[in-house]
C-alpha cells in the first residue's frame, strides 16, 4: 500500500512541475510576444554616401551628408516657384509642414503674407540651385549635438517677373536643422528645418548688386 501511495505522490509531484513549467513558459511567451508588439516597425538607416571603407554606427545616428541633403532638399524645393510665387510658395509651405518645425512655419507663414502685401509674389518665377562646387562638403554641416547640425547652403536664386529678370543673386543661408522622430508617415527623415541660425548673407558676385530680401 506505502508502495502506491508513493506513486501517487510522485506522480502528483511531476504534475505541479509541469504546471509550473507551463506557468513559466507562458509568461515568457507573453513577454517576447510584448516584446515583439512594442518594437518600431521601421527604422530609418542614414549611411555615408561611399560605402568603399565600410561604416560602422549607432543605428540613431545621423550621417552629416545625410542632414545636408534634407536641409537641400527642404529649403529648395519651398523656395521654387515654378509658375506663380503666390500660389507655389503658399502650396509649398503646406506640401512640406512636415519637414519645418512649428515655430519655422510661423516664421516662413510671416515672411509669406509680408511678401504678399508688398505684391512681391504675384506672378513672379523664382528658381533656386546650388552654386557649383559649393556642394556638401565637411565645412557645410557643424554637429551641435546628436539632436542638432547647422547646415551652410551655398546657393543661387533668379527671379523672374513677366519674363523679366528682377533678382539674380548668391546667397549663404546657415540652416538649423533637428531630430523630430515624430511623424514617420509623413516624415520619414526623422529631421526638420528650424529655419536659421543667424543671419542669411549675400556672397559677392562680380557685377552683381542686387537689392531685395535675402529670404
Amino acid at each position: 500500500m506505502s508502495r502506491f501511495r508513493h506513486a501517487l505522490s510522485a506522480r502528483d509531484a511531476h504534475i505541479t512541475t509541469l504546471r509550473l513549467v507551463i506557468v513559466v513558459l507562458a509568461l515568457l511567451s507573453a513577454g517576447l510576444w510584448w516584446g515583439w508588439k512594442s518594437a518600431p516597425e521601421n527604422l530609418t538607416i542614414h549611411n555615408p554616401p561611399d560605402l568603399r571603407s565600410g561604416s560602422t554606427r549607432a543605428w540613431w545616428e545621423v550621417d552629416p551628408s545625410s542632414v545636408y541633403a534634407f536641409g537641400f532638399y527642404v529649403w529648395q524645393q519651398i523656395n521654387r516657384w515654378p509658375a506663380d510665387g503666390q500660389s507655389d510658395y503658399r502650396r509649398n509651405l503646406q506640401a512640406y509642414s512636415p519637414f519645418l518645425t512649428p515655430s519655422c512655419q510661423r516664421y516662413l507663414d510671416n515672411d509669406y503674407e509680408t511678401r504678399n502685401r508688398r505684391q512681391e509674389l504675384s506672378g513672379r518665377v523664382r528658381g533656386i540651385y546650388e552654386i557649383p562646387g559649393r556642394g556638401y562638403r565637411a565645412s557645410a554641416v557643424e554637429v551641435l549635438s546628436r539632436d542638432a547640425w547647422i547646415v551652410t547652403l551655398d546657393m543661387a536664386i533668379d527671379e523672374q517677373y513677366a519674363g523679366t529678370p528682377v533678382r539674380d543673386l548668391f546667397i549663404r543661408y546657415p540652416l538649423r536643422i533637428v531630430r523630430a522622430d515624430v511623424d514617420p508617415q509623413r516624415n520619414p527623415w526623422g529631421l526638420q528645418v528650424d529655419c536659421f541660425e543667424g543671419t542669411p548673407q549675400r556672397l559677392a558676385v562680380p557685377g552683381r548688386e542686387e537689392e531685395g530680401d535675402l529670404l
